[in-house]
């Protein structure tokens, strides 16, 4: 066992200048600290096995849900049931960093899907 933090796990990139760091990577738990920097955003996708939960640690995060859209704020969460389409974006003026837990791991669980 060991303590983890972004400086000591796996990093990676994805999309426009987003980071995520492999807090937790099992095969049946997946927790990623992510940074999405402002005005950037993922592709709008649905897990068919994955339920997800994004907590938010500091900015601000929009996330589209089955047509829903919430405002999430530093020490919010939200659950994104399997097979549900949603989006994750940072409309605000500064850097989104948050979790997120995803059992299983949602990597190769992963389809696009348009609005």
């Amino acid at each position: 066992m060991v303590v983890v933090s972004k400086e000591n796990t796996e990093h990676y990139q994805w999309g426009n200048r987003c980071d995520g760091w492999h807090l937790v990577k099992s095969e049946s738990l997946s927790v990623i600290q992510e940074r999405v920097p402002a005005g950037c955003s993922e592709v709008r996708h649905l897990h068919h096995k994955s339920e997800q939960f994004f907590f938010v640690l500091s900015g601000s995060a929009t996330l589209e849900v089955n047509g829903e859209t919430y405002e999430l704020t530093e020490s919010q969460g939200f659950h994104v049931p399997s097979n549900t389409a949603h989006q994750l974006s940072n409309f605000g003026p500064e850097d989104l960093h948050f979790v997120v837990t995803s059992t299983p791991p949602s990597h190769g669980d992963r389809v696009e899907v348009r609005a």
